[in-house]
């Protein structure tokens, strides 16, 4: 049984949004596409749903500007643009993207305290949206990953991913990178390859 992770595809992400990835809005046909694959038995969406009070914004520190870092209690934190408050219009799914294909959502950084890279756990692995248990209720042993950003919440979750034994497989070309340093997407791709991810084209997942 595969599943694939479609990961934080929504408008603050989007190429003109609050914090833009580069090339995400092209991305939203391929992932139509793979949704449609008789290859998944099982479509799982994440979403950044995040208190306007987050530590993890800039806004919320004065003095401070997105890309610095940060100890949010106890963890070393990068601070972002504000993004993906929940109920806002950024948070939502980006237009076009076939929403009625998600099998269900798992929102995270709902705490303001720790932020949440990946679909599994927040960052410091204190608490777990509950998403490996789901995939393992439905008896899947593959997952493939895709949507944003390549460097951050999409490697984390499958670093996770491999953590929590699934056979694990990153989209590479349904998938794009933030890069806050050059060079980022590069090294994303050797830890996920490190931690036992395979990666894939969209075309091997139709045959």
């Amino acid at each position: 049984m595969n599943a694939l992770i479609v990961v934080d595809m929504q408008n603050d992400f989007m190429d003109d949004g609050a914090l833009a990835v580069p090339g995400s809005r092209d991305l939203v046909e391929t992932i139509n596409e793979l949704m449609e694959s008789p290859v998944f038995d099982l479509v799982v969406a994440t979403q950044d749903w995040h208190p306007a009070d987050h530590g993890s914004f800039a806004s919320n520190h004065e003095g401070k500007e997105p890309g610095q870092v940060i100890e949010l209690d106890g963890l070393e934190q990068i601070l972002w643009p504000t993004h993906c408050v929940q109920g806002s219009e950024g948070a939502e799914f980006v237009d076009g993207l076939n929403t009625d294909r998600f099998d269900t959502v798992f929102e995270k950084g709902m705490n303001p305290l720790v932020d949440s890279y990946s679909g599994f756990y927040d960052n410091g692995h204190r608490e777990d949206t509950g998403l490996a248990d789901y995939l393992r209720e439905q008896d899947i042993k593959s997952v493939y990953v895709c949507g944003v950003a390549t460097d951050y919440c999409v490697k984390f979750t499958v670093l996770d991913a491999c953590k929590e034994g699934f056979n694990t497989k990153l989209i590479w070309d349904a998938t794009e990178g933030v890069e806050l340093n050059e060079g980022d997407v590069g090294v994303a791709l050797s830890q996920m390859l490190d931690a036992g991810s395979g990666i894939v084209k969209k075309k091997l997942v139709f045959k």
